[in-house]
């Protein structure tokens, strides 16, 4: 069992939940942050959810930079790579978040070098998307996306080029055995403060009335507390190593999210979309919509995603994705950030 484990980016959605289990498991947590200004509210959410923060420990480091990656992983046994730009609004640039992705992907691993375990949060992104892809597309641990398909977003092509990298460079540098990479699909459930995730946007969106219309499209869910006790599961097992760990349960279209959330929140029912864009209308629409754009790859597909291996050699059980939905507005209620 390593003792103390680097979590980078900390402060992020999913991270801050490693964290937590992993002080709550008894290991020394040491956390990258861009600005240690923001390492106080950390602790505090941490403390606040149970930890004991005394154990808990921050270096300034940032994916866009050498400085700092050095010391962060200095006398780490174990190093959760959790990092990754994930854009509210899609850029213009179809490459412009793989430099930093990728880029950051390389910093951490080379620092990483001696440590016994090294987990890597890649996403279900980097698997799933290629063209011609039959209605129902099943998604398993050999797949990946085509990264020239000029329909995928930017975050899908960073995704995909950072998790290929990283790849790479453990073959080369000879500890892919000592690798784990962990691939969520979208992952909701419950913040533990409300500086939330890019991904639980879209359940405050639709609580809020942002969306007047769902594109018919569908995603695999996941909820955040199973992602992190995934990142856990492989830090502690090593016949994890080489593995691509699918992090999902099941898979909801976005009118299902909206009924599920119209259901469970009747006082909100009337700001929650029901109405459904056509699939032509949506292609037509992202031509002048970078965010409409991202989603036509999902147009007329639902993926399955495969995790029976998963809880096989991690004894993971994955919550119903309804739940997760309902548990992340449940807290955005309660944060009052909706």
């Amino acid at each position: 069992m390593a003792d103390k484990v680097l979590v980078t980016g900390v402060s992020g959605f999913i991270a801050k939940h490693i964290a937590l289990q992993l002080l709550q498991k008894g290991y020394d947590v040491r956390g990258t942050i861009r600005s240690l200004n923001k390492a106080f509210q950390v602790k505090k959410t941490l403390e606040d959810a149970g930890a004991d923060v005394s154990r808990l420990s921050f270096v300034a480091a940032d994916l866009t930079s050498d400085e700092g990656w050095d010391e962060a992983a200095k006398d780490c046994d174990g190093v959760m790579h959790v990092a990754s730009p994930f854009p509210v609004s899609q850029p213009r640039g179809r490459d412009a978040l793989t430099p930093a992705a990728r880029g950051g992907a390389m910093r951490v691993l080379k620092a990483a070098t001696k440590a016994s375990r090294i987990v890597m949060t890649s996403s279900v992104a980097a698997m799933a998307y290629r063209p011609d892809r039959p209605p129902v597309a099943t998604i398993g641990e050999d797949d990946w996306t085509d990264p020239d398909w000029k329909a995928l977003s930017p975050y899908i092509i960073s995704k995909t080029a950072a998790e290929k990298a990283a790849w790479d460079a453990a073959v080369i540098g000879g500890f892919k055995h000592r690798l784990t990479i962990v691939n969520p699909s979208l992952v909701l459930g419950p913040p533990l403060d409300d500086d939330i995730g890019a991904s639980l946007d879209l359940v405050r969106f639709f609580m809020t009335g942002a969306y007047p219309a769902i594109p018919p499209v569908s995603f695999p869910v996941v909820d955040v507390r199973d992602v992190a006790a995934l990142h856990v599961a492989a830090l502690e097992n090593p016949e994890t190593g080489g593995r691509r760990l699918i992090a999902s349960a099941d898979t909801l279209s976005l009118k299902a999210v909206a009924d599920i959330l119209r259901e469970a929140f009747p006082d909100r029912a009337k700001k929650i979309p029901s109405a459904v864009l056509p699939a032509w209308l949506v292609r037509t629409a992202a031509l002048f919509d970078r965010n409409l754009a991202s989603v036509v790859p999902d147009l007329g597909v639902a993926p399955r995603a495969q995790t029976d291996y998963v809880t096989g050699l991690t004894e993971i059980r994955f919550r119903p994705a309804k739940e997760a939905v309902i548990e992340a507005a449940t807290a955005l209620e309660r944060l009052n950030v909706i």
